[in-house]
């Protein structure tokens, strides 16, 4: 087109569809053959892939955004549509989680012992790293949020201070819940409490890490003036990201480990 007369961005060809698609085989036929036959270099080629093809694709799109000025209002309104449509994803795809941790738990069977947690099961103390994992999160939530009102009120530093803060208080998270995964008393194969545990929660956890990843990401951007009062869609979406992931933490942490305790 040698004149556009709308505010939509027409992307130009990308490779990065493709590379990703080649990614994502790579991926599932390596874990094929690592559980099978404990090969692992068709999933670290899939890995590599992978890390090239989203770094890439996420440059080309930071370049459109914020350099090119493509993203005009009408393009950011479709992109919060799109977050948004993917945070409700994640919510349905947590809410399975919970079905099957509460479809065992209301009713456990004779096989369980009649009883929940099921015989044989010591659950976590909800009230020692748990409850301080509680904490860490709903600190990083308020850090996060103050973020937001440096970006808006263009307090440069101070964004750069609350990002990082909300970053520590991340990686802080991962790691406790690592100490908290060597200290249970039981494994992913003990039944059904097993499996529910480590799944609900494991998966939270790689959710903070990506979130984790999508915040140093912003810092970086915000250190190198990226972002300003009025067009800082990025970093919206990565703080309502990880609002997310705090208030799934709430559910978790009263639904799994105090109350399923």
């Amino acid at each position: 087109m040698t004149h556009q007369t709308h505010p939509y961005h027409m992307v130009d060809p990308s490779p990065w569809p493709l590379t990703g698609a080649l990614a994502a085989l790579l991926l599932t036929s390596g874990l094929a053959l690592w559980f099978h036959f404990n090969d692992v270099i068709l999933i670290t080629a899939g890995l590599i892939v992978l890390t090239l093809t989203v770094a890439q694709w996420w440059r080309d799109v930071i370049r459109e955004g914020t350099f090119l000025g493509n993203h005009t209002t009408s393009v950011q309104k479709g992109l919060r549509y799109g977050m948004v449509l993917f945070i409700i994803s994640e919510v349905l795809f947590f809410t399975g989680f919970f079905w099957a941790f509460y479809h065992a738990s209301l009713a456990p069977t004779a096989e369980l012992g009649g009883t929940w947690p099921p015989s044989g099961i010591t659950p976590l103390d909800p009230f020692e790293v748990p409850l301080l994992n509680t904490g860490i999160l709903l600190a990083s939530g308020a850090t996060v949020t103050w973020a937001h009102y440096s970006i808006l009120n263009g307090k440069r530093k101070q964004a750069v201070h609350s990002l990082f803060f909300t970053i520590l208080l991340g990686i802080y998270f991962t790691a406790l819940q690592a100490v908290e995964y060597q200290e249970t008393y039981f494994t992913i194969a003990d039944g059904v409490y097993g499996s529910t545990f480590f799944v609900a929660t494991g998966f939270h956890g790689l959710h903070v890490i990506i979130g984790t990843t999508f915040l140093a990401i912003c810092l970086l951007r915000q250190i190198r003036y990226h972002f300003t009062a009025s067009h800082h869609f990025g970093f919206e979406a990565a703080a309502w990201y990880w609002h997310f992931v705090d208030v799934v933490w709430l559910f978790l942490y009263i639904s799994i480990y105090w109350w399923g305790s």
